[in-house]
């Protein structure tokens, strides 16, 4: 009798196990996509600059904080990368750290940034700092960022 009452508890711990095996998994392949999508973001922003990039790679109500600002959604992300700048402006930035939801369908990567712009001069002002975006994965399968 003590045998058969222990059955469906060993049964119960065995998929509990595979299940969270399961998901350890899904996360795992779901921090590669994130960090994938980083990277591709940082390459358009380098390519293309960083209106486009912001534009591409943000959900439709992202909102992104600038200088103590908050700009909500993608035409009001537009408008501040729109915005004239005195240089040549690059962005370079490299996820340390990546995790995900149990459920998979959001994210967050934060690590180093280096913000450069070159006047007309030649003299290129640096600055460096933390970055820390919200990704969501979106209907159709990609990763856009929320929070940024």
């Amino acid at each position: 009798m003590y045998r058969l009452s222990i059955l469906p508890f060993l049964y119960l711990l065995l998929l509990s196990c595979n299940s969270n095996d399961a998901i350890k998994k899904n996360q795992e392949a779901a921090k590669l996509e994130i960090i994938k999508t980083e990277k591709a973001f940082e390459k358009l922003a380098a390519e293309e600059g960083l209106k486009i990039a912001f534009t591409h790679y943000g959900a439709s109500d992202a909102i992104i904080n600038r200088n103590d600002s908050i700009y909500n959604g993608l035409a009001a992300i537009a408008s501040f990368y729109s915005k004239p700048t005195k240089g040549k402006i690059k962005l370079s930035w490299t996820p340390d750290f990546t995790d995900v939801s149990a459920s998979c369908d959001l994210g967050y990567t934060f690590g180093k940034y280096i913000f450069q712009i070159t006047d007309s001069t030649g003299k290129t002002n640096e600055l460096k700092g933390i970055f820390h975006t919200v990704w969501k994965k979106q209907k159709d399968g990609t990763w856009r960022f929320v929070w940024d």
